[in-house]
């Protein structure tokens, strides 16, 4: 098969190897980088991201583990190859699933008497403890209401007009972070549903916000200070996710585990839950 043929059939600089490319640059990696990384030849990653070199599975597979590529993009990386995705996404419903939400469940409960959520790549909450159901009464019984969605959702939850940021006392100084690592997580994982929220709620935020130095979202922990009718809570945040997943759902989910990041926070939430 000569060369122009090759390209016509697999698509030139389109289709794996833009999406190859694509991602090592959005890693910032060099050709050579990723081929020390990844035990592939520079001049083969070369011929992948020009067209020139056909993929086998194993190689898309080999590469898309050495980028960090969500299973999710992986199966977009094989259909656009030629091959058939393999990676299954189940619902959580599903008795194949039962034991990552057991441990999901586990989690939540061994984090009491403090708050904590798992999320899916849309920042919906598809499981909390009862901490945090204690914690978002406090700022209202209609709080979800307000925010709308058909999910209960952080983004909505922080960025939407009616949502908690009359609450916050530190609002200039995380909010800048919150949308940052919001927009960073939809380039990651490839979320449009995600990118179709944040442009939604992009009409409400400041400039300060949405234009903040992308530099200032380096920190270890985002502090979350939170005051209403008096109470005043300070926490931060640790996400956790199952590193080893082999199905689309569970590589999306994450848990996050809020910690009091004082003294009076911590008594608050562990009276709470002594009652």
């Amino acid at each position: 098969m000569s060369l122009s043929t090759l390209e016509r059939n697999y698509g030139g600089d389109s289709g794996f190897p833009l999406l190859l490319k694509t991602r090592r640059q959005r890693r910032r990696l060099s050709q050579l980088e990723l081929a020390l990384s990844s035990g592939v030849s520079q001049r083969h990653v070369s011929f992948l991201e020009s067209g020139r070199a056909k993929p086998s599975r194993s190689m898309i597979l080999q590469l898309s583990e050495t980028l960090e590529v969500p299973l999710r993009e992986r199966n977009d990386w094989l259909t656009a190859a030629g091959f058939a995705p393999i990676f299954k996404a189940r619902p959580l419903d599903d008795p194949q699933m039962s034991q990552v939400m057991s441990a999901v469940r586990m989690m939540l409960t061994n984090h009491e008497p403090y708050p904590a959520v798992a999320v899916d790549r849309v920042w919906n909450i598809r499981m909390a403890n009862a901490p945090f159901d204690m914690m978002s009464a406090m700022l209202g019984g209609d709080l979800w209401d307000r925010v709308g969605g058909t999910e209960r959702n952080l983004a909505r939850l922080f960025f939407h007009p009616s949502g908690i940021k009359p609450f916050v006392t530190n609002w200039k100084a995380i909010a800048p972070l919150l949308w940052h690592r919001a927009q960073r997580e939809a380039e990651a994982l490839g979320g449009d549903e995600m990118k179709r929220l944040l442009a939604e709620l992009s009409q409400h935020q400041d400039p300060d916000t949405l234009w903040a130095p992308e530099g200032a979202a380096l920190v270890p922990v985002m502090p979350l200070e939170i005051e209403k009718d008096g109470v005043r809570i300070s926490l931060f945040t640790v996400i956790a996710t199952f590193g080893t997943a082999q199905d689309v759902t569970a590589d999306e989910l994450r848990i996050e585990s809020l910690f009091p990041a004082d003294a009076a926070t911590e008594k608050l939430f562990r009276a709470a839950g002594g009652r």
